[in-house]
């Protein structure tokens, strides 16, 4: 019998108002269910901000190198138990198991990063234009935040946003994404047992469209951090504009990888295998196109489908697994949506394109990883993000054209050159319209000390990670302090 879940609202682990749950099963074996999660609605979230208000009041408080070691505490937690966490994660959202300890160390790394940045929360001193008279800035929290995480990166992404979001003392209404609430669910008590007091963190389990929607439009969530679609986000970015509410968006990424003729291929056909298949493409910064120079194009294809080929899909749990299975049924679905997209454009299908079958791959949703060729700039499947494993391969002349490919998508989360030309890698820095930019590296592998964003339709301008993301979560206050003992009237013409 399968394990019914509870959210964890105002101090404790209770069931959602509505009675419903919904099934969090494995994506490699349909017929290995997790538990009963909470179908959570406006109720649930509406006890949740209460009580989180509450915490808001008594976390704001505590000094900010206090609440930095209870981020310590969370982080020496995740190193116990970092293998167990890394194999429920794999069995939740499908990964192999290399990757998900990744993502528990990533939460690690994040973790302590975060207690440092407890004594770390700058304001600015600066000389009044006046006598006796002192002039300052500080960080303050700013209150209750939504924390809307995808199903990806299970436990780096809400530690990416949670630990930051309660080291500067605000409380956390944490949703999880409906695909991996089982990772949620035991983030939610390591907070709780490194000493994040209870009113403080509230876990709201549900879907988006209910649990996820009330957290966005409560006026009482005075911030908001999502991770998604470039879709939803536009919903929740039309809400919290409305509400005047401080958002962080992070969206949809279509990045690609330029080799260059000079480029080390052997390095290169490592990275494009990574970063178009690693976590079965489906990441924001995935390498979702390769952009061929001509001089190379040819061999450098005919070995990389070579190496695709051989790739073995499979449970994420099992010894020698290269790719785990795609989340869900429906994306599935839209993966053979765009392979058929592909087709129609003209575009050369040279491998996968179809649902994986055969021994172990049945009772799984499972998808060959796929790489089309001869594919223009301007086609959908070269435009549009599919967030699985299909790589579109353009062929270019230079490296001029090679950087106008790049830049003709909405998106701008990351992108990639390979070559030797050390003239030409200071330029993709400067030209590239991304917010991340690699030399000689795949389009994957961001650090939790820096920020991590993009532009364009790939977010709103804030960061995630790095120092950066303190400043979205807190709020600069000027304090001024006249000690002349008299009236001195500044921004009047004193001179």
């Amino acid at each position: 019998m399968s394990k019914t879940f509870k959210n964890f609202i105002g101090g404790q682990w209770v069931a959602p108002a509505s009675g419903e749950y919904f099934e969090n099963r494995n994506p490699a074996d349909h017929a290995d269910l997790i538990g009963q999660f909470p179908r959570s609605d406006a109720r649930d979230v509406q006890q949740a901000v209460e009580s989180a208000r509450r915490g808001f009041a008594q976390w704001r408080r505590t000094p900010a190198p206090a609440r930095g070691d209870v981020m310590r505490r969370a982080g020496d937690l995740l190193v116990k138990r970092k293998d167990e966490i890394a194999d429920l994660m794999t069995r939740e959202m499908g990964k192999p198991l290399t990757e998900t300890r990744g993502d528990v160390q990533e939460g690690i790394d994040t973790a302590y990063y975060a207690a440092t940045e407890g004594r770390r929360l700058f304001g600015h001193t600066v000389p009044s234009e006046l006598r006796n008279k002192w002039a300052m800035s500080f960080r303050r929290p700013i209150g209750v935040a939504g924390i809307i995480t995808p199903f990806n990166f299970p436990l780096a992404i809400p530690t990416w946003k949670i630990f930051p979001a309660l080291l500067c003392g605000n409380a956390v209404v944490f949703k999880p994404a409906e695909d991996v609430p089982h990772t949620g669910h035991v983030f939610a008590e390591i907070l709780l047992e490194a000493g994040v007091p209870p009113e403080v963190l509230q876990l709201v389990h549900g879907v988006g469209e209910q649990a996820g929607k009330a957290i966005v439009e409560h006026p009482d969530v005075a911030l908001v951090s999502f991770t998604g679609s470039t879709e939803t986000g536009k919903l929740v970015g039309e809400t919290c504009g409305r509400m005047h509410k401080r958002l962080s968006l992070e969206m949809g990424g279509k990045n690609a990888m330029l080799v260059m003729d000079d480029a080390d291929l052997d390095l290169a056909l490592d990275g494009v295998l990574w970063g178009a298949f690693g976590t079965t493409g489906q990441r924001c910064t995935a390498t979702s196109r390769l952009v061929l120079q001509k001089g190379i194009h040819d061999r450098f294809l005919s070995t990389l489908v070579d190496r695709v080929k051989k790739l073995k899909l499979g449970d994420g749990r099992k010894a020698g697994t290269d790719v785990g299975p795609m989340i869900n049924e429906a994306a599935i679905r839209k993966t053979e949506h765009y392979v058929d997209v592909g087709q129609s454009e003209g575009a050369d299908l040279l491998c996968g394109g179809r649902r994986a079958t055969g021994k172990g791959l049945d009772d799984g949703w499972f998808f060959e990883p796929t790489i089309f060729a001869r594919v223009r700039a301007g086609m959908r499947i070269e435009q549009e993000e599919i967030f699985g494993p299909v790589l579109s391969v353009v062929r270019v002349d230079d490296a001029d054209e090679a950087f106008a490919v790049n830049n003709d998508v909405k998106y701008g989360l990351s992108s990639s050159l390979y070559t030797r030309d050390v003239n030409l890698a200071f330029r993709a820095l400067n030209e590239l319209d991304n917010g991340i930019t690699y030399v000689n590296a795949p389009t994957i592998g961001a650090e939790a000390h820096l920020p991590f964003g993009g532009v364009k339709q790939t977010g709103n301008g804030h960061r995630e990670g790095g120092w950066e993301v303190y400043d979205f979560y807190s709020e600069t206050k000027v304090g001024y302090v006249d000690f002349s003992g008299a009236l001195q009237r500044a921004q009047i013409d004193n001179y």
